[in-house]
């Protein structure tokens, strides 16, 4: 199940995306993540890792990072020093409703995840790493979708993967984002303002 494979059409922007964080979700990632080709990358670097099998632990609790398969994707970070950083995940559906309450600012102590279309997930990858290995103007974002994908939601989430890492930029990215789902960034904006400050959506 791991997966790698790196596309190099110059310098900048530089962008890494990662799936199977933890648990099996990995075989659901790497469906979306073997889709994107040399052809949607017009320049720049794209790094795409798929993690294999590992225990589950969730990405919001601080001992997830000194795992195994934390420490590989610190390295990956480090490594790779994105300025777009995509963490593709699945949930079970039975999660979802945790996944976009607004109680998860209390019970898990960040913002509710937004729905794009189809059960699609966005938000901001974990704070741990947002703001401790990226700048203020990177991408950092964490995607989600079922991890028993209907085709519509995974061709939503491929989309998604293919807009990112044809964007050129976080404004080019913006733009996109925006003319699908305007309500959505918008929101975004709002959640991002109210728990980094002014830390950007995307």
């Amino acid at each position: 199940m791991t997966y790698f494979k790196l596309i190099d059409k110059g310098t900048e922007p530089n962008r890494l995306f990662i799936g199977g964080v933890h648990g099996k979700e990995g075989f659901t990632t790497l469906k979306a993540l073997q889709k994107i080709g040399d052809d949607n990358v017009t320049e720049g670097k794209l790094v795409i890792h798929n993690c294999d099998v590992s225990p589950y632990l969730s990405t919001l609790d601080p001992l997830y990072y000194q795992s195994e398969v934390g420490k590989e994707v610190l390295y990956l970070i480090n490594h790779y020093q994105p300025t777009v950083y995509v963490e593709a995940h699945c949930y079970k559906r039975k999660s979802y409703p945790k996944l976009i309450s607004p109680q998860r600012r209390t019970k898990a102590g960040v913002p509710p995840l937004i729905e794009l279309e189809k059960g699609v997930l966005i938000g901001s990858a974990s704070p741990f790493i947002r703001t401790s290995l990226f700048k203020r103007e990177d991408v950092c974002i964490t995607l989600e979708m079922p991890c028993d994908p209907s085709q519509e939601s995974l061709n939503v989430y491929v989309n998604i993967l293919r807009i990112i890492a044809s964007s050129g930029s976080r404004d080019d990215l913006e733009k996109k984002m925006k003319k699908l789902y305007p309500t959505q960034v918008e929101t975004a904006r709002e959640y991002a303002r109210e728990f980094f400050g002014d830390y950007p959506p995307f």
